[in-house]
C-alpha cells in the first residue's frame, strides 16, 4: 500500500512537471506572437506619427470644442476687438464679439448687408460654468448702439468686484470717433454706461495728428487708477502702421495721460492690439500683433515685451510665433494660476489655432499646441478666423475664444476650445 502510494505520487509529479513544461512552452509561443504583432503595429504607427512625438501628444491632448454663438444668416467675429472678463475664479466668463449679416463674399463674409442700417453691432456671450455652456446678451446703450462720447460725470471705482471696461477705437465696429471712447459696467456686464471720453489723452504731444485705434486691454492698479493699453496711427498715411502705447488715469477715469510707447515709433512695423497681464513679481507682459506694412508675402507674427516699472519703459522679450498671411492674427495672453504664461493665436497660412506656454515670464516659449485645425474655407478660399481671447477657468482649463467656420457650422461663429494647459 505504501509502495503503491509512493509510485503514484512520483507518476503524478512527472505528469505535473510535463504539463508545466507544456504550459510554459505554449505561453512562450503566445508571448512571441504578441510581441511580433506589437512590433508590427508600432512600425505602422511610426509611419503616421509626426517627427516630433511630443508635439503630436500635445495636439491630441483632451480638449472640448464648444459653440458659443451661431445663428443662421449671421456672421459672428473678432473677440479680440471686443474683450473678455471673468469673475469667481473663472466660473463666470463674459466675452464680447461683433455681429453682422452673413454674406458669402471675398474677404470677410459680412459688410454686404442689403440694408446698411443693419450694420455691425457688439454683443456678449456669458458662461456660468467655466466655458461649457453660453447665453447671448445684447445690452442697451452698448457699443454700436449710437451715442456720442461725453465726459465722465463721476469718478470710477476701478477695483469694485463687478467692474468691467470696454474700450473702443476709431473704425472698429461701433465707433466713428477718432478720439476713441470707453464703456463701463459695475454689475458684471449686465448693464453698461457710456460712451465716455478719454479726456485729455489724444491732445498729448506724443499723439499729435493721430487717431485712436484701441481695443480693450487694461490693468486695474487701485481704486482710482488704471493702466489702459491702447494704439494709435497717423491720420495721414498711418494705415497699417499703428503703434501700441500705455495710458493712465489716476482720478477715477475723469482724465487720462500718455505714459509710454511699448514699441518705439522708429520701429518700421505695425505693433498693435496689446494683450496684457501682470506676473507674480509685478512685471507686466504684453503680446503684440506684428506685421510689415504693405507686405503680403512676409508672414505676420507675435512679439512679447515686458516692463518692470509699471509700464514706463519696455524691453523686447521674445518672438512668440508666426500668424501667417491674410493680415495675420492678434494674440491673446493670460497668466496661469501656477505662474506660467499662455499665449494663443491663429495662423492663417497653416490654418490652425495655436497656443504656447512660457515658464520664464515670456522670455522663451514651449512647443506650439494645436487647438483647432478643422477650418472650412468659403468658396473664395478665404481663411478668415481667429482673433482670440483667453482665460483660465475655475477647473484650471484654458478657454480660448475665437471666430471660426466648420463643416457643421459653415457661417462664421464664435467657438471655444477648452483644454488643460
Amino acid at each position: 500500500m505504501n509502495r503503491t502510494r509512493i509510485l503514484s505520487s512520483k507518476t503524478a509529479g512527472c505528469s505535473k512537471e510535463m504539463n508545466s513544461k507544456m504550459k510554459t512552452n505554449h505561453s512562450l509561443r503566445i508571448l512571441t506572437l504578441v510581441s511580433a504583432l506589437a512590433a508590427l503595429l508600432h512600425c505602422a504607427g511610426c509611419a503616421q506619427m509626426s517627427s516630433n512625438p511630443s508635439a503630436q501628444a500635445k495636439s491630441e491632448a483632451p480638449r472640448q470644442q464648444v459653440v458659443v454663438a451661431s445663428q443662421a444668416g449671421t456672421f459672428y467675429g473678432w473677440p479680440a476687438n471686443n474683450g473678455v472678463w471673468t469673475w469667481d475664479s473663472g466660473r463666470e466668463i463674459l466675452v464680447g464679439f461683433s455681429r453682422g449679416k452673413f454674406d458669402e463674399r471675398g474677404g470677410h463674409n459680412t459688410f454686404g448687408q442689403a440694408d446698411p442700417a443693419e450694420g455691425i453691432d457688439s454683443v456678449l456671450g456669458r458662461s456660468l460654468d467655466g466655458g461649457r455652456t453660453w447665453t447671448i446678451e445684447d445690452p442697451e446703450n452698448f457699443v454700436g448702439n449710437g451715442g456720442r462720447p461725453v465726459p465722465l460725470p463721476d469718478s470710477i471705482a476701478f477695483n469694485q468686484p463687478g467692474f468691467a471696461m470696454r474700450a473702443v477705437g476709431f473704425g472698429y465696429h461701433g465707433s466713428a470717433d477718432p478720439q476713441g471712447s470707453f464703456f463701463i459696467s459695475t454689475n458684471r456686464g449686465r448693464t453698461w454706461e457710456g460712451p465716455f471720453q478719454f479726456t485729455g489723452l489724444m491732445q498729448d504731444a506724443n499723439l499729435k495728428d493721430m487717431d485712436c485705434t484701441t481695443r480693450t486691454g487694461y490693468l486695474v492698479t487701485g481704486r482710482d487708477s488704471c493702466l489702459v493699453f491702447m494704439s494709435a496711427r497717423l491720420k495721414k498715411g498711418g494705415g497699417g502702421r499703428d503703434k501700441s502705447f500705455v495710458a493712465e488715469t489716476t482720478d477715477g477715469g475723469k482724465t487720462f495721460h500718455f505714459v509710454a510707447w511699448i514699441v518705439p515709433l522708429s520701429d518700421p512695423h505695425r505693433a498693435v492690439m496689446p494683450a496684457v497681464d501682470r506676473l507674480k513679481d509685478g512685471a507686466i507682459v504684453v503680446a503684440l500683433r506684428r506685421r510689415i506694412p504693405d507686405d503680403d508675402k512676409t508672414p505676420c507674427w507675435v512679439d512679447c515685451y515686458g516692463s518692470k516699472d509699471n509700464g514706463r519703459t519696455w524691453t523686447f522679450l521674445s518672438r512668440v510665433g508666426e500668424t501667417g498671411g491674410w493680415n495675420g492674427n492678434p494674440p491673446a495672453l493670460v497668466k496661469l494660476k501656477d505662474g506660467r504664461l499662455a499665449c494663443a493665436y491663429g495662423d492663417r497660412t497653416r490654418v490652425k489655432m495655436f497656443a504656447r506656454l512660457s515658464a520664464d515670464g515670456g522670455r522663451t516659449w514651449g512647443e506650439e499646441i494645436v487647438l483647432r485645425d478643422d477650418f472650412q474655407p468659403d468658396k473664395f478660399g478665404d481663411k478668415d478666423f481667429g482673433y482670440p481671447r483667453l482665460i483660465q477657468n475655475s477647473r484650471g482649463e484654458l478657454v480660448t475664444l475665437y471666430y471660426w467656420a466648420s463643416k457643421d457650422h459653415f457661417e462664421h461663429h464664435i467657438a471655444a476650445t477648452v483644454r488643460k494647459p
